[in-house]
This record gives C-alpha cells, structure tokens and sequence, in this order.
C-alpha cells in the first residue's frame, strides 16, 4: 500500500493498493510482468476480486478517515461481474462504500466506453469514489473528464519533469489541475520526488493530494497499520 497526502491538511487520507508477486528465486515481479499474462489467460477476474477483498479487509482495520484506492484492469469491465463483486466485498469487510476508491486508465475505456461508463455509473450510485489514472498519458482524456462519473484526476508523474524551474511545466501542470478543479474533481499529483516537487505543487490552490516517494515508498500492510496508528500529520523527508 502506499499512501496519498491531503497537502492542505497535511494527513494520510488514502491508501492505494499495489499488486506485487514474491517470486521465491525471482523476488518481487511487478505488476507490469504478469498481469498481462493473468488477463491473457483469464486469471484477472479472479485475482482482482481476491485484491478487493484483501484491500478493503485491510480498510476495516483503519481510521475511518483513511481510504484505499484499487486498480481496475480493463478486463474486469468485460468479464464477470465487477459491481456484485465490489457490493459483496463491502458488506463482508464492513467498510462503508464512501471509502473505496476505484481507479481506471484510458486503457479501461478504450474498448467499450459506453459499457465502461453504465458500470462506473452503477459503482457511483452506491457510493464509491472514481478516480482517472495516469491522466494526461493518453489522446482523448480532456474528453472523459467530462463523460465519465468521475470523483478524481490522478495527474501522470510526467508532468513533474522540470517544474521546479520551467516556467511552462508549471504552466501546464497549473492549466489541468485548475480545469480538473472547475469541474469540481479532487486533484492528486503522482511521483513525488523532490522537495522542490513539493514546494511548486504546494503553491497550487488546486492541488488536493500528493504521492510519490518523497514522502513514503509501498508498504507492506502490518507496516502501513503501524504507521496509521501514529501521527498522521504530514512529515516530508527525501527518498
């Protein structure tokens, strides 16, 4: 798990659970390896429903103030039941459906928007936050921010390069968090490295939530459970 930052209030306000494989000879394999094989060979469903029952089992175990966040494969929008499973995974895990947060990529909608949108519209009326991935990295994103149900904009690591001293970075990065904003979506910056990273998102009213290493590297979840049980007041120290 690794957490996100509300800048303002300077609090962890949501985990997001990351997939990783402990290879016995291999160590960790990411995500990027295997997941698609899993979807090739139709393993995706099942392992995704088995990361959102461990996720929000571990949600239960938090302050009520901190959610998680779950990535959705865009196989799981095609195959199987992704509503039913997330329904029934809440009721088993007790964990009220304001404290999940899904998110999707461009990847997901790409195929089948229209049924893309009619699952996410299902998963919004019962309460769970929606948030869009890696904003920024595709070609029609400007258009999904307003067709899709959305709660969040989670903008791509890549509009970090040089923001510490390029007045057009900063202009860019400034133009999409404002329109996110106006559109009345949280805006999370991604791949948070540097204290200089910091100081110019930090100037930005319209910067909601921050992640990166800067402030916390993946944890594994007895180590995140400690660290919720501290402070949670925002302590910035370089990776």
């Amino acid at each position: 798990f690794q957490p996100l930052y509300d800048i303002k209030k300077g609090r962890i306000v949501t985990c997001e659970a990351l997939l990783r494989w402990p290879h016995r000879t291999r160590g960790l394999i990411s995500p990027g390896e295997f997941i698609p094989i899993a979807e090739d060979v139709g393993l995706i469903t099942t392992i995704g429903e088995q990361i959102i029952e461990h996720a929000l089992n571990e949600c239960a175990s938090w302050p009520e103030s901190v959610s998680v966040a779950v990535n959705l494969s865009p196989v799981q929008f095609t195959r199987g039941d992704i509503v039913t499973t997330i329904e029934t995974a809440l009721a088993k895990a007790g964990v009220a459906p304001s404290r999940l947060e899904v998110e999707i990529t461009e990847s997901a909608l790409l195929n089948e928007i229209g049924a893309a949108i009619r699952i996410l519209d299902r998963l919004n009326a019962l309460g769970v936050k929606i948030a869009l991935d890696d904003f920024g990295t595709g070609y029609s994103s400007l258009s999904y921010l307003q067709s899709l149900p959305l709660n969040k904009v989670k903008i791509d690591r890549g509009f970090l390069r040089n923001i510490e001293g390029d007045e057009r970075s900063r202009t860019l990065m400034a133009g999409v968090a404002r329109l996110s904003a106006e559109l009345g979506l949280r805006v999370t910056v991604e791949g948070v490295e540097t204290a200089e990273q910091l100081e110019a998102l930090s100037a930005n009213p319209n910067v909601d939530e921050i992640q990166g290493y800067l402030f916390c590297r993946p944890l594994p979840a007895r180590d995140l459970r400690e660290l919720l049980g501290g402070p949670k007041r925002l302590e910035v120290k370089a990776a």
